[in-house]
């Protein structure tokens, strides 16, 4: 018997990286899948690589676009079970607040901060029809901490992902809904590697920093997530989920 047997999960950005590793975990215990991501080719992949998965092309910074997913998702399963609010983007463009443009900055919050909040707006009533459900927000360890590598507009958007879970993890917790934000600490996936690509030594500042001396694996996220989904999680509400290797508890880290 699988830890989602029954259960419709709908995961934004799961065409690849976590999201991906996400999905086909999920799909392995037992959850229906629908991947919503603006990857198409990816995503139809993702989805066929589900025992029973659908793919919705999504642009979660569009109002209509989100309700379109979950609809589809309603139409295709009966319903929906688990929101996995997955998509995001950090652009090599973000940088210090005295670096950053306007046009920059705004094009995170469209993403990262919007398209949670459109994700939960048009996901939760879904919830409520179900009897209840489990909403799993994807904030970052950025939320708690200060760096001097600064990337303001992708910190800001996660910090903003934390708060908002909070404040529907204490709205609809008496109409069996729980929200939760997980914190993933760094993650060895594309979207993070590119970025140290042209900077010598930028991966091993930011590894001396961690107590486990690696980035995590996209799979060990996605167990973090499937905790948050299964009933297993029934008390776990309003929770800032670190999955970090400890790099938020740490002060001086091994050498």
């Amino acid at each position: 018997m699988g830890r989602l047997d029954g259960k419709v999960c709908v995961i934004t950005g799961a065409a690849g990286g976590m999201g991906r590793e996400a999905a086909l975990l999920f799909s392995s215990e037992g959850a229906k899948i629908c991947i919503g991501d603006v990857d198409a080719e990816a995503g139809e992949k993702t989805a066929s690589d589900c025992t029973d998965g659908m793919f919705v092309e999504v642009d979660v910074s569009d109002a209509n676009s989100v309700e379109g997913m979950y609809r589809a998702a309603t139409e295709r399963f009966g319903g929906v079970d688990v929101l996995y609010n997955n998509a995001g983007i950090m652009p090599a463009d973000d940088a210090s607040i005295l670096d950053t443009e306007v046009e920059a900055w705004q094009r995170v919050q469209d993403v990262n901060t919007t398209g949670v909040f459109l994700s939960c707006k048009y996901g939760i009533p879904h919830l409520l029809d179900r009897g209840g459900g489990s909403v799993i927000n994807v904030a970052s360890f950025v939320a708690l901490m200060g760096a001097a590598t600064s990337q303001v507009s992708y910190t800001a958007s996660k910090g903003a992902v934390l708060s908002m879970t909070r404040e529907l993890a204490v709205e609809f917790a008496r109409r069996g809904v729980r929200v939760n934000a997980l914190c993933p600490g760094p993650v060895e996936t594309p979207l993070l590697m590119r970025l140290f690509d042209d900077s010598p030594g930028a991966l091993e500042r930011r590894t001396v920093h961690l107590p486990m001396g690696r980035f995590a694996q996209a799979k060990e996220i996605a167990y973090g997530a499937l905790f948050l989904a299964s009933d297993e999680s029934s008390y776990v509400n309003g929770s800032t989920f670190l999955v970090d290797g400890g790099l938020t508890a740490a002060y001086v880290t091994p050498e």
